[in-house]
């Protein structure tokens, strides 16, 4: 056995391991105490950073140590000169290089690079772009690194137009860098605003990123970076608040604002204001479930004075946020009720009007992508995409094929079904307010659509007959309580299990439930509130089955009549 190199065992490689870490732990304990005590005896010198420097060169995440080196440099910087803090400054940034080296994702030494350079004499944000360009390459997602990079890009004020170039290299090396992608998203509106939406850029600009994309979902179909972007490019500039609609009540001396998106109205500020005959009126706002929350309803009371019977008209103007958005609405003498509403399809809701150029392009697009399905036939991003083209070239023309595509999308993704389920009653309810506005109709039939939400009912207020029998609805949500001339509710045929937490609606008078999941009389509580209801139908529930189910229902609705049988 003389002269041969011996092999360690198993146990003995482990006993090995085990001492030199108890050895490094020691070190890293003995190095923390002495950094604690240096700084709770105020010694801020360079022998406290060199301290820091060893933990932190192993465990760059160790926050406290790096509000310590922060501490040291700003009592080293106003002790030196110039030149001084300017090389201290460097071999921070160099150490901060280190450490990132051994965690390129490290929250603290990115935070602590920004720092420093907001305090060095000199700064060479060139050296700095060099660097981020050298971290993204070992990892393009790397979300940190692109904050900096962000910072950097403010600070050194690079053109827009530079980092365009940037994501360009990075996009066309890798198609996947989702990172990259996102990037163009903010920088596009930067440099090619369309005046009309903020916050996008023009057509021309989206009609030449199409292309792109599309050659980036044809090279790798099944990467979901390139159709993340594709679905931004078909969206729009998220739009201000705006007021929908004024409806004025003499029945129920009330005024009802419906907005475009969730407010808040402050108590007592001027957020939302009110003009009867052009004087101003002090009233209360609230929302329909009176918990003032942000809502896309706000409501208030009339004195009688604002409804002078004896006047031929009263003109009621709503003015939000310092006269952004207004509308006006005209009660006339002998009227129970007026109004004033948007036009959905002017207004271009629920898509946007498309020039010839840009309809030319999307159907460009819509083919492409069919051609593209008919090969990956189960590619899911390939399946939504072909949908949102559709809602965006036509919503009715295609609302037929975008239902047979729901279809099959929801067989090649079946974990979201239920999300897609959601978004198909969304696209659906959409065109069936488009076709109300068409008609010019108060009365909304969804029957037999399969719906599982209900949403846009702030486009809704003025109807009097809703039918929403044959769907797969859970719960009524509690926006409804903005359909304040609902008269007629259909509901026969669904999955509702309770009514809790439905606000009151003032004109219901007929209310079916028929065929749903309702099993006890308690569940039907809120429509105690209901003042005019006078009609309840629920044949069908589990709740039938009980014995004294009609005598608590009487009880807890005496004016109301009830069919359970």
């Amino acid at each position: 056995m003389h002269g041969r190199l011996k092999v360690k065992t198993t146990e003995e490689q482990a006993e090995a391991k085990r001492l030199e870490r108890e050895k490094k732990l020691r070190q890293y304990v003995a190095a923390t105490t002495a950094i604690f005590e240096k700084r709770k005896m105020g010694q801020l010198d360079k022998e406290a950073l060199e301290l820091t420097n060893q933990i932190l060169g192993v465990n760059p995440d160790f926050a406290t140590l790096w509000n310590f080196r922060r501490e040291i440099i700003l009592r080293l910087e106003g002790e030196g000169s110039p030149e001084e803090t300017q090389s201290l400054c460097r071999g921070e940034l160099s150490f901060l290089e280190t450490c990132l080296r051994v965690n390129p994702k490290s929250y603290g030494t990115w935070h602590h690079r920004c720092w420093v350079m907001g305090h060095v004499p000199h700064p060479d944000w060139a050296r700095e772009l060099e660097l981020c360009a050298k971290f993204l390459e070992s990892d393009e997602r790397n979300f940190h690194c692109w904050d900096y990079r962000r910072f950097v890009v403010q600070r050194a004020q690079v053109p827009a137009a530079d980092e365009l170039r940037f994501t360009d290299h990075l996009i066309t090396r890798n198609f996947s860098n989702y990172s990259s992608w996102h990037y163009r998203s903010r920088l596009l509106p930067q440099l090619h605003p369309d005046p009309r939406q903020p916050g996008r850029p023009t057509e021309a600009v989206l009609l030449k990123e199409l292309e792109l994309v599309q050659n980036a979902f044809f090279t790798d179909p099944n990467d979901q970076s390139a159709w993340f972007y594709h679905r931004w490019l078909l969206g729009r500039a998220e739009p201000e608040p705006t007021i929908l609609c004024v409806y004025v009540s003499r029945e129920d001396s009330s005024l009802a604002v419906a907005f475009s998106q969730p407010v808040v109205v402050t108590p007592g500020s001027c957020d939302l204001l009110l003009f009867a005959d052009e004087a101003p009126l002090a009233v209360n706002w609230r929302t329909p479930d009176g918990r003032n929350r942000p809502g896309l309803m706000w409501l208030c009371d009339l004195p009688a004075s604002a409804l002078n019977d004896h006047w031929p008209q009263h003109t009621f103007r709503v003015q939000w946020a310092g006269g952004e958005s207004q509308k006006e609405c005209v009660l006339f003498k002998g009227r129970s009720d007026g109004w004033c509403r948007d036009s959905v399809t002017e207004e271009q809701v629920f898509r946007c009007e498309l020039s010839v150029e840009k309809s030319t392009v999307l159907q460009s697009e819509l083919e492409s992508c069919k051609e593209l399905q008919a090969l990956e036939p189960e590619n899911k991003w390939c399946l939504l995409t072909i949908i949102l083209l559709m809602r965006a070239l036509d919503p009715l023309v295609y609302e037929r094929e975008t239902l047979s595509y729901f279809d099959t999308l929801k067989a090649a993704d079946p974990m979201r079904s239920a999300y897609l389920d959601d978004l198909r009653s969304r696209f659906l309810v959409e065109n069936s307010i488009l076709r109300m506005e068409y008609a010019e109709a108060r009365v909304v039939d969804l029957s037999g659509r399969g719906l599982t939400v209900l949403c846009h009912l702030e486009q809704l207020p003025l109807i009097t007959h809703l039918n929403l029998a044959g769907n797969r609805l859970r719960r009524l949500p509690p926006t409804l309580a903005m359909l304040r001339c609902l008269e007629v509710l259909e509901l026969e045929g669904n999955q509702i299990e309770t009514l809790e937490g439905l606000p009151p609606l003032p004109r219901l008078e007929e209310f079916s439930a028929r065929s749903n999941r309702i099993q006890r009389p308690s569940d039907l509580r809120p429509l105690a509130s209901f003042p005019r209801l006078r009609l309840l139908a629920l044949q069908g529930n589990p709740l039938g089955a009980l014995p004294d189910a009609q005598s608590q229902l009487a009880a807890l609705l005496p004016r109301v009549e009830i069919t359970l049988a």
